[in-house]
């Protein structure tokens, strides 16, 4: 058994728990994550790998109810609840419910177009300074539509961004056709959005972890958190099978896993694995240049020079360790109402992934109130990668005690009485 007793122990060595660890390197702290499986490999892993301040609307919005409603029991739908007896999952669909109107939108939308537009920024900066070899381009996304009604009723979505400074451009059917090919007539419309990027996620996780070791981090893999020493209101030490592991300051950066170890301390963290999908395919010859939506069927197709994915859904499950084909075959049904060409010549990896989604689709970030060393950084949703850079510098901000770039408020584990 060995003890080590750096400044900092982050459990959980994904995009955010690597983000924390290189602002508190730059700090000058000493930091140590510790991993369950491998850096990177949860819902870091397999995602369409956008960057997205177009995505600032929460979740929550009037009409979601009823909307969820029709889909969830259509077990190919976008959204899908696998029945279950889950009291938890339904007090979570209950306070979901509760925010679904305009007041806690706006509120929301605010929050997360800053952070999102941050860590835009961010992540750009860092790919250009540090040279990650990462697929980064910074081309927008394009957001399409085969059906006008849908396109109309998408009005809002242009209007909630333009009210928080993220920018959007209508497109005409010529306009989008002349710059993507790939698309077939049905296609009628779309709305691109400028500010958003693209990178490879696997990539960058794996860079993330290169600059990190490289700054004196250590990352500690297969390495599952068995149980807490507790002094009074602090932890003293967490119990591995890689022996005892000591810090001044602990953060729990874990995912979608994160409530299951916070009820060891007494936290309920409010989280519920929201089940993602995707396929990855080598790149077909008539590829899209840049990241699609294809709205009424909510895939998203990012395309790089090595690869091609198709992904997303939610589906709420529970942990789950099968693959639900339903789910996989409906991202190729999708995809081939909207493309000549929706899936790649060979298929590399079909994948699933659980992100931490919070009832009010905000990140936690910050202190907890019961222990006084302990610190959140979970529960960014379906986008992790996106707000990856400016979760890390936030949660580093707040350790250091000193003023922080963003307003961590509606970030706090305090909303949730953590």
């Amino acid at each position: 058994m060995s003890e080590s007793k750096p400044d900092v122990l982050i459990l959980g060595a994904g995009v955010i728990g690597l983000s924390c660890a290189w602002y508190l390197l730059q700090q000058g702290r000493s930091v140590t994550l510790l991993e369950r499986a491998t850096a990177g490999a949860g819902a870091s892993h397999g995602n369409c790998g956008t960057l997205t301040p177009s995505h600032a609307a929460p979740l929550a919005m009037p009409g979601m109810p009823a909307k969820a409603l029709r889909m969830m029991w259509q077990r190919d739908a976008p959204f899908h609840v696998a029945p279950r007896p889950d009291l938890e999952l339904l007090g979570w669909m209950l306070r979901f419910a509760g925010r679904c109107n305009w007041t806690d939108f706006h509120a929301a939308n605010r929050a997360k177009a800053a952070i999102l537009t941050h860590s835009r920024a961010l992540i750009g900066d860092l790919v250009e300074r540090e040279a990650l070899d990462c697929g980064y381009a910074a081309n927008g996304t394009l957001y399409v539509f085969r059906e006008q009604r849908a396109l109309d009723e998408f009005a809002w979505h242009a209007q909630s961004l333009r009210e928080v400074g993220v920018a959007v451009q209508e497109r005409s059917k010529a306009q989008l056709h002349a710059a993507e090919p790939c698309l077939l007539d049905s296609v009628i419309g779309g709305i691109f959005h400028p500010g958003d990027a693209q990178l490879r996620p696997d990539r960058y996780v794996a860079e993330l972890a290169r600059l990190v070791r490289a700054a004196g981090g250590v990352i500690v893999e297969q390495c599952e958190v068995q149980d807490f020493l507790v002094e009074g209101e602090r932890i003293a030490g967490l119990k591995t099978r890689h022996g005892t592991h000591r810090a001044a300051e602990v953060v729990l950066a874990l995912g979608a896993w994160s409530p299951q170890l916070g009820r060891r301390l007494g936290l309920r963290i409010p989280l519920q694995p929201g089940k993602g999908y995707s396929i990855t395919y080598t790149r077909p010859a008539l590829c899209n240049r840049i990241p699609l939506v294809l709205k009424e069927d909510s895939v998203c197709v990012t395309a790089w020079d090595d690869g091609y994915r198709l992904g997303s859904t939610m589906e709420f499950a529970g942990y789950d360790t099968r693959l639900n084909r339903l789910r996989l075959d409906a991202l190729r049904r999708g995809a081939a109402r909207y493309l000549h060409e929706p899936e790649g010549p060979q298929l590399l990896e079909e994948w699933y992934g659980w992100r931490p989604m919070t009832w009010d689709d905000m990140p936690i970030l910050g202190r907890s109130a019961r222990w006084k060393n302990l610190s959140l950084a979970t529960g960014h949703g379906m986008l992790g990668v996106s707000m990856s850079l400016a979760s890390g510098q936030l949660l580093a901000e707040l350790l250091a005690g000193g003023s922080t770039t963003l307003d961590p408020r509606p970030f706090s584990p305090q909303r949730f009485r953590l």
